[in-house]
């Protein structure tokens, strides 16, 4: 026998602020995930097959590649996420259409973020703009704008020039305060949206416009899904159709009936500059976020050796 050894499923861009999580849901009518029991029950299904194969997992590291399987960063990812849509947020938190405001949305610029529609993050604010903006996100609808600054590097990044000009409207889940003042927040996206006109205060407040997507429910963006599907097991180096038959009977893998929902999915998980992930964001024509994710992924394989 012998230990196995554990290895990302999926890769993240390392930043030290932020914990991608998987963007899709696990609704109680679609799944059978629905509490941490089921996720546990998995983790144990999976153990035991390796363990036949003479593969030896803890508890914890079965936890652990449940997790990255379903593109999780890590397992805390994953519980927070079954806790949130086990228990949704209240009507006074339903998130409204993306329109101009004449208050604004609060903003929180990120450094080395590009949060996407559906993507589970934890990120860290320290900036008292950014604080002032969380808190009064959740003295109102727990909406909150996340767009990602041009120069990482800018403290004070509040103009247009500074920030880019698409970014995500969120729900605010969750914030702990640590000692250092520091707030950890976990967030969820929701909807791309268009800066249009910023306003400085005690936080920064953004008026925005929705962003209409073409060709997200195309033929041809259906095509390169599966694709897409492909190039990821590749990339990720993790094989769908070898999950043991339990889990695969309880869970359901990535589904390509959703095109841009499996575009949103996959994005967050690939390794790639902020730059070119922010293309991915802005880009409102799901064929081309499709040929995009494809391209950034082949570029990220190891290259053959003659």
């Amino acid at each position: 026998m012998y230990r196995a050894t554990m290895a990302p499923f999926a890769r993240t861009n390392g930043s030290a602020t932020q914990a991608p999580g998987n963007i899709r849901s696990f609704h109680a009518k679609d799944h059978l995930m629905r509490d941490f029991c089921d996720a546990k029950a998995m983790a144990k299904t999976l153990r035991d097959a390796l363990n036949v194969k003479s593969v030896i997992l803890t508890t914890s590291e079965s936890q652990e590649l449940v997790a990255r399987i379903f593109g999780f960063r890590d397992w805390n990812v994953l519980a927070a996420r079954i806790n949130e849509a086990a228990h949704p947020p209240a009507p006074s938190m339903k998130v409204l259409i993306a329109t101009p405001s004449e208050t604004g949305i609060p903003v929180v610029p990120m450094r080395d973020l590009v949060l996407f529609p559906h993507m589970i993050s934890r990120i860290f604010v320290a900036r008292e703009k950014s604080r002032h903006a969380v808190e009064r996100s959740l003295s109102g609808d727990q909406r909150i704008l996340i767009v990602t600054q041009r120069n990482g590097k800018d403290g004070s990044p509040d103009n247009l020039e500074a920030l880019y000009s698409v970014g995500v409207i969120a729900n605010l889940i969750d914030r702990q305060t640590q000692v250092d003042g520091t707030l950890k927040v976990t967030v969820r996206g929701l909807e791309r949206t268009g800066l249009i006109r910023l306003i400085d205060g005690p936080c920064l407040t953004a008026e925005i416009v929705p962003i209409e997507e073409h060709r997200g429910h195309s033929a041809e963006a259906a095509a390169l899904s599966s694709a897409v599907l492909d190039s990821y097991q590749t990339y990720a180096k993790v094989d769908f159709a070898a999950l043991p038959s339990g889990p695969k009977s309880r869970f359901r893998l990535p589904s390509i009936g959703d095109p841009s929902l499996l575009a949103d999915t996959v994005a967050p998980l690939l390794s790639g500059s902020i730059e070119a992930k922010q293309q991915m964001l802005e880009a409102n024509d799901g064929v081309t976020r499709f040929k995009k994710l494809i391209e950034l992924m082949r570029a990220g394989q190891p290259k053959a050796v003659a």
